[in-house]
């Protein structure tokens, strides 16, 4: 059984954890910047780089005391190294690194991305490869083949704006304040999802990607016209029906074990539900992480890192931390600009 100390702070959120090998999680502490980016309206660089220093070395500590252990008891110190607000990510790395020489423990170098793809078999033993995975969150949105640690092969992916930046830009235009995403789930349960009319881009397209900005610019047009409950659920449901379309055509060219879900906008209720039934109709597994592991945690990270340690996956000291870091580097590049690779 390896343990590993595992280290998060690509965006907003710093944490830290510790995770077995086996699948517990042993401690997990974490410090969010709500407060601190609420009168921007979205996530301020600058502010969240400064806000990660602060934090970052007493979480560890924190996260030490909680499980009753010190750094000796650790096997390997994992830290997200990329994708991401490259001041944050830096952070981390770099704390990472220095516990990782100091301690002589081996680093491991962790996409976040792969932490989000990897963190349903956390909590899910059963969970087997291959399985096709729907990456849903502030700054992506992919499918995925996840055919094994440090093994994916790209299936869709964004031409422009990712569903979950979609779902923060319609809660400021809106005004239901930050984060985005659980603002516009509770207006949108006082809303009629069928009241305002908005396109669902590429519907039904042979391309297999995805788009969400021309939806953005549609809500920002309709505002002040309808509630913004109103607006909120025919927004939802927009983004639900371009999910569910994307992923059906994905499933049917590829042999899966399941159909998994995972990122931020996986703790959206409506996204999961019919999510839930697409598996259903395709007789698969659904499989989504608990509510907390679908945000930014370490534990998901540490996971990460205990998968790609036993598969005797470490990195030297001089890793580079990466603001863009695709899973499948392999893959077809898309058309448009802006794309979350």
């Amino acid at each position: 059984m390896a343990l590993i100390l595992g280290l998060e702070s690509s965006c907003d959120e710093t944490a830290a954890a510790l995770v077995t090998s086996d699948r517990r999680i042993i401690a997990h502490t974490l410090a969010g910047q709500e407060a601190a980016h609420r009168p921007y309206g979205g996530v301020v660089p600058e502010i969240a780089a400064r806000a990660h220093v602060e934090v970052m070395a007493p979480l560890v500590e924190a996260a030490l005391a909680e499980a009753g252990i010190t750094l000796a008891d650790v096997d390997a110190i994992a830290a997200t190294a990329g994708p991401g607000l490259i001041g944050g990510v830096m952070v981390g790395l770099v704390t990472g690194k220095a516990l990782a020489l100091a301690s002589g423990k081996p680093l491991v170098a962790v996409n976040h991305l792969e932490g989000h793809a990897l963190s349903p078999r956390l909590t899910d033993p059963d969970l087997a490869f291959p399985y096709l995975l729907l990456l849903v969150s502030g700054g992506h949105c992919q499918l995925l083949l996840v055919e094994g640690v440090g093994a994916y092969r790209r299936l869709a992916t964004t031409i422009d704006d990712a569903a979950g930046e979609a779902f923060d830009k319609t809660a400021k235009l809106l005004g239901l304040g930050f984060p985005g995403g659980p603002a516009v789930e509770k207006a949108a349960a006082l809303g009629d999802a069928r009241a305002v009319p908005l396109p669902r881009p590429l519907l039904g397209s042979a391309e297999p990607h995805f788009s969400f900005a021309g939806l953005k610019s549609a809500v920002a047009r309709v505002v002040g016209q309808y509630s913004a409950q109103d607006v909120a659920a025919s927004f939802q449901q927009a983004v639900v029906d371009c999910l569910i379309d994307r992923t059906r055509r994905a499933l049917a060219s590829v042999d899966a074990t399941a159909l998994v879900v995972a990122g931020g906008v996986a703790a959206n209720a409506s996204v999961r539900g019919a999510l839930q039934a697409l598996a259903t109709e395709h007789g698969l597994r659904f499989v989504a992480p608990p509510l907390w592991l679908c945000t930014d945690n370490a534990a998901m990270i540490a996971w990460a890192g205990a998968e790609r340690f036993a598969a005797g996956l470490t990195d030297p000291l001089d890793f580079p931390a990466r603001p863009r870091w695709p899973l499948d580097p392999d893959a077809e590049k898309v058309r448009g600009a802006g794309v979350k690779a």
